[in-house]
């Protein structure tokens, strides 16, 4: 068996009730329902400074650190906006994802990357996936693509939606007592739909946070 992508983590964990995850239809309001738990959480500012460490700095940004092993290669094939709050929300966007997998490598979901780039809904939705990883048994080995990303501000300025595809064909899990790897044949299951909403953290610039995460499963318009 393959180890699925982000959306469906919990299934794989054989438990429902930690699929966190709004499944949408790519329309571009977002209902109540589609609110996953956690959402009305307060803003979570990181808890702990990152350890010193040999990470370049590249792989450090805000000073946290967010390095991966080498066989947990997370791609971001996307074009920067010219808006400078909508850049650094993307960034930051990719920086929530890639402070779920270093949660996942690291077995712990407080880890101080998933506490610097996540909030709300957003944080309550990477612990559960972590969780549902280290329940698992398992870790992540190979690359996992993130592409055709679009970017959208809110008046107020202080949130901006980052929605984007990604493909995990490619991207497997590994059992952690065995090194196994889990694999299948390429499929719609592969590609998911995001949306994450990014807000601006209040007291440090340049810093936001994901505070709600919504995915469409099985793609289409992803393939």
């Amino acid at each position: 068996m393959k180890r699925r992508s982000l959306p469906v983590a919990a299934a794989l964990a054989a438990s429902a009730a930690l699929l966190l995850t709004a499944c949408g239809g790519g329309d571009d309001k977002s209902s109540d329902n589609d609110k996953i738990a956690g959402a009305d959480q307060g803003t979570g500012a990181p808890k702990e400074s990152p350890k010193p460490s040999a990470t370049p700095a590249e792989d450090k940004p805000d000073g946290v650190d967010v390095s991966l092993p080498k066989d947990m290669n997370l791609v971001f094939d996307w074009d920067k906006p010219k808006d400078k709050n909508e850049a650094a929300a993307m960034d930051d966007a990719a920086n929530f994802f890639r402070a779920i997998y270093r949660g996942v490598d690291k077995r712990t979901a407080k880890d101080a990357a998933v506490a610097a780039y996540a909030t709300g809904g957003g944080l309550k939705y990477a612990q559960t996936q972590i969780k549902a990883w280290i329940d698992g048994g398992w870790t992540a080995t190979g690359t996992l693509r993130h592409y055709d990303v679009t970017t959208r501000s809110a008046e107020n300025g202080t949130s901006v939606e980052v929605a984007f595809c990604a493909d995990s064909s490619r991207f497997y899990g590994k059992e952690i007592k065995t090194n196994k790897v889990l694999t299948t044949d390429p499929s719609i299951e592969d590609f998911d739909y995001y949306k994450i909403i990014m807000v601006k953290y209040p007291t440090t610039d340049g810093l936001w946070q994901a505070s709600k995460v919504f995915v469409e499963t099985k793609a289409t318009k992803c393939q």
